[in-house]
């Protein structure tokens, strides 16, 4: 497949010192970041990076047979027979030329994206299958796992890069997919791997502490979801959660039809928790009595956001009402594994925010049995935001009745560094209902043989990965299988 450069730079503000007929004349075979995949005939774009800046392997881009370099500084030296294209951003620029690469599938899809803290994955998800279930042809990008209809695509980010996201893109609309629901993540906004991607919609969920180690404040943070919205054109929809104080904030520069939904403020789409179970939460919703299988606050405004976004894509309020009321948990959110000999329940849970530890330990409160412990095994990852693990473990403390603190992922960190940072944000009070386990495995095993009848385990932070990062390397680990086979073996 060959495109001409001209057309692949549609859309695109640059400068070239090069004529017109060349960039008409000069064919691109294919468009990469990556040096190392340069063959003749590529695109090369010079990406500056978090660890690499992609502007010092320009040369050997062309000594590889790159017959252009996108820029956003030209050299000093620049080489004969070598067409260089000025920008001002070439991850923005990257997006847009890899959409044109794929013949815009976006603008063949109805693309929405969602954006916040959390309940992303939850709330993509839920959309994929709600809309599934009534017969359409759908794609999902998630943290968990991509699919293209029944078709499961591993996933490496939350937010793929983005020539991978427009070739996924590309694969959905080939299938005949006609809606496609995607997490967008504050590192791919900042980065831009989202350009060139239309949306239908947007949705806000809400803004905690997270990433800080990536976008150094949260003022900064706070900017890369808002640019999300900013970027809706005015025929798309933006909706957004007016019970967190940043959600007008998302609103406040978009061209898009703006939406509100909350179960507190005053909103366009409301929802009121009327009894929680252990089993699921009964609502009201759209003026009706519905009982979904979903436990927990934090999953009736993940249940109104779908709710609020299948209706503003058309669907009958009916038949979304009686489709949500047959979703399940995704994978590793809120997921209940229960011993059917000990008579106790582990929840595993992503929740690696203060703000989502908070949610699902007081939803945990909430559904206990009277006289019911609570125990939380939690840990931090490494090589990312420091400032939350005391405030991490504190929050944990305050919520639980035996906290063991362990290992996440602690990539290039000492595990045993990164739980005396999280010590340090307890109480010798909380100290003194604390264990300190650093092999995962043994912290969820001790959890399970303290835990008796009607108990709850909260195991939280790593959810539906499974995989452990330490020292750099990838070890497989699933919390749920650890779970299972102690279950298994318990008499």
């Amino acid at each position: 497949m060959a495109r001409k450069l001209i057309d692949l730079l549609q859309g695109v503000n640059y400068k070239t010192t090069s004529p017109v007929e060349e960039l008409e004349q000069t064919e691109i075979l294919q468009i990469t970041e990556d040096s190392r995949r340069v063959a003749p005939g590529t695109l090369f774009v010079a990406l500056r990076g978090v660890h690499a800046d992609g502007h010092l392997f320009v040369p050997s881009a062309i000594e590889a047979g790159a017959v252009a370099v996108l820029v956003e500084e030209l050299p000093l030296d620049p080489q004969p027979h070598t067409l260089y294209i000025e920008v001002e951003s070439t991850a923005e620029a990257l997006g847009i030329m890899s959409s044109h690469w794929y013949g815009d599938p976006s603008e063949e899809l109805t693309v929405v994206g969602v954006t916040g803290t959390n309940g992303k994955t939850t709330i993509a998800t839920l959309l994929f299958r709600l809309f599934r279930s009534a017969g359409y042809r759908c794609g999902l990008i998630s943290t968990v796992c991509n699919y293209v209809e029944d078709e499961a695509i591993p996933s490496t980010h939350t937010t793929p890069s983005a020539p991978e996201l427009q070739k996924l893109l590309g694969r959905m609309r080939d299938a005949g997919c006609t809606h496609v629901f995607m997490e967008v993540s504050s590192h791919a906004l900042a980065q831009h791997r989202v350009a060139g991607v239309h949306y239908r919609g947007g949705i806000f969920t809400n803004l905690t502490r997270d990433h800080l180690d990536y976008h150094g404040t949260f003022a900064e943070y706070l900017r890369a979801k808002k640019s999300f919205f900013d970027q809706l054109d005015k025929e798309a929809f933006a909706l957004t959660n007016v019970d967190d104080k940043n959600g007008l904030v998302m609103l406040q520069n978009t061209r898009a039809k703006r939406y509100t939904y909350a179960l507190r403020s005053s909103a366009d789409y409301k929802a009121r928790i009327l009894e929680c179970h252990p089993y699921g939460t009964e609502i009201e919703l759209g003026g009706r009595q519905v009982l979904i299988r979903l436990i927990g606050e934090f999953n009736v405004y993940n249940m109104l956001a779908v709710y609020s976004t299948a209706l503003l894509l058309g669907m009958d309020r009916d038949e979304v009402l009686r489709r949500a009321s047959e979703l399940t948990a995704v994978d590793g959110r809120f997921q209940t594994l229960l011993s059917p000999r000990r008579g106790y329940t582990a929840i595993v849970d992503y929740a690696h925010t203060p703000d989502a530890l908070i949610n699902v330990l007081e939803t945990i409160h909430e559904i206990k049995g009277e006289g019911a412990q609570v125990l939380c095994v939690v840990g931090c990852g490494g090589d990312r935001d420091r400032g939350k693990r005391p405030i991490m473990a504190h929050e944990a403390a305050l919520r639980c009745d035996r906290l063991l603190l362990t290992s996440d992922n602690p990539r290039t960190e000492r595990p045993e560094a990164i739980i005396e940072e999280m010590k340090a944000g307890l109480s010798p009070e909380e100290l003194s209902r604390t264990l300190t386990i650093t092999d995962r495995a043994e912290a969820i095993r001790t959890a399970t043989m303290l835990a008796g009848q009607g108990d709850i385990i909260l195991i939280a932070g790593k959810g539906h990965e499974t995989y452990q990062e330490i020292g750099g390397v990838r070890h497989h680990f699933d919390d749920r299988e650890v779970v299972l086979e102690q279950i298994s073996h318990e008499a």
